[in-house]
């Protein structure tokens, strides 16, 4: 082989390392949302069919260190309910800083042979929440645990699934910043 090939050939293996890197995330995710692999959870309407058998849906919040904002879990931190109906929590957050902040919601649940069968209708994770200075904000998630669940050779034995959301800081999106108030600037004297 010529020192062209190899060259040639070297390139040609970095370029599909590189191509694959950046592929990696979107296939992982959808390989998850497919599979509920790692407690990823699946979004869809409401099931069609509700069992007399319950479950319970603990909730869970934490934050990113730098994140400035208080979040917490809803008030109500167990709800029991039928496999297949359809339940509603309210999460809290609230900025205490002068300054607008922009939040992202990830979330997971446990334990994970459950995640797939966890379906969230709506919820406030689907986008990015921008809180202005002192504002507090209720945040809303709808989800039902689908009966299906009851098919799964791991997962018919769960009795608790926990919903855990950590919130991190993000910029301020480019729609939202012309909504923000103008930062003072520093001055020097």
């Amino acid at each position: 082989m010529t020192p062209r090939k190899t060259a040639f050939g070297l390139l040609g293996l970095v370029v599909l390392m590189v191509g694959m890197s950046f592929a990696a995330v979107p296939l992982y995710d959808l390989f998850c949302r497919v599979t509920g692999y790692g407690g990823t959870t699946a979004e869809g309407a409401g099931s069609e069919r509700v069992l007399e058998q319950t479950i319970s849906v603990r909730f869970d919040a934490s934050k990113s260190r730098d994140m400035a904002w208080e979040f917490t879990a809803p008030d109500v931190r167990v709800m029991d309910l039928p496999i297949g109906q359809t339940g509603l929590a309210f999460y809290e957050a609230h900025n205490p800083t002068d300054r607008v902040i922009a939040g992202q919601a990830s979330y997971n649940v446990t334990p994970y042979s459950a995640g797939g069968y966890f379906t969230k209708i709506d919820c406030f994770c689907f986008t990015e929440q921008v809180l202005q200075p002192g504002q507090t904000v209720q945040m809303p998630v709808t989800f039902y645990v689908d009966p299906e669940i009851l098919t799964d050779s791991e997962a018919k034995f769960v009795q608790e699934i926990t919903l855990s959301y950590t919130f991190y800081e993000i910029d301020i999106p480019v729609d939202e910043v012309s909504l923000a108030p103008a930062q003072p600037a520093d001055e020097e004297g």
